[in-house]
């Protein structure tokens, strides 16, 4: 009789032990980014009046130009080939860039070691005409084109297509930036989007509401050059993580001995 009870009450438990590997669910640490670092410290450097500022390691290409292209030419690099082709896949040519180095500077034919990081387009714009005015008459001054050749942003997460995008224009918004990955996906979270930029060298994390129309005045709506934006799984997302392929082959198992254990205990 006892042997009954015991094997009945093995039979009543097995049920729930399936149910138990069925529904254990995934913990948010086993697949959650960045969870431990503190985003209290916002992004506050940027404003609806966007203007991008260069940065150490930005790649740029700079275009001297003016009426007597002899002039001009101590002050361009020479334009790059490669296969006997000076244009890409774009129709644009394949110009040599600059590097802002760690220090904040780039090497200009002539003109030698100028500090450009920290600058804006139009300030960094505004000093080169400044040094090369002394090379040219006043009513002739220079052109000069200054462009961000590697403006990339990072897409992470929940989105249709996570990856690294370099981009053309040099002002992207954050809902721009998730478009360009496809959106976010069901599974995302709309509230806690995590955005992470360099600052002066250092990481600094900001939180993103999409479900707020507030984003739109949000200090941070504009990216900058290397910032990542990253979608947090939601709860069912979680949860799924935690489904074992297996676990078919497990309750098939567990209802095999129980109906073995049904034919002892009859």
């Amino acid at each position: 009789m006892n042997s009954k009870i015991t094997l009945s009450s093995l039979v009543n438990k097995l049920p729930l032990l399936a149910l138990l590997i069925l529904s254990s669910c995934g913990s948010r640490q086993d697949i959650i980014y960045f969870q431990d670092e503190p985003l209290t410290e916002a992004i506050s450097n940027q404003n609806s009046n966007f203007d991008l500022r260069f940065k150490t390691d930005d790649l740029l290409t700079i275009v001297v130009s003016a009426d007597d292209p002899v002039v001009v030419a101590p002050f361009n690099l020479n334009v790059v080939s490669t296969n006997n082709s000076v244009i890409d896949a774009q129709g644009t040519l394949k110009m040599q860039t600059y590097l802002i180095d760690s220090n904040g500077n780039i090497e200009f034919p002539t003109l030698g070691t100028i500090k450009l990081a920290g600058l804006t387009r139009s300030e960094a714009n505004s000093l080169l005409k400044e040094k090369l005015g002394v090379y040219f008459k006043a009513d002739s001054p220079p052109i000069v084109n200054i462009r961000l050749a590697n403006f990339t942003v990072t897409v992470l997460g929940e989105v249709k297509n996570p990856g690294t995008y370099t981009l053309q224009d040099e002002k992207i918004s954050i809902p721009e930036a998730l478009g360009l990955a496809g959106d976010l996906t069901i599974y995302g979270k709309r509230d806690n989007i995590k955005l992470i930029r360099e600052v002066d060298g250092q990481k600094k994390f900001a939180t993103i509401d999409l479900t707020s129309v507030n984003v739109l005045n949000s200090p941070n709506y504009y990216l900058t050059q290397n910032d990542v934006i990253y979608v947090e799984q939601n709860n069912a997302r979680v949860r799924a993580s935690s489904y074992n392929q297996n676990n078919g082959i497990i309750i098939s198992a567990i209802g095999t001995i129980a109906t073995i254990v049904a034919i002892l205990i009859r």
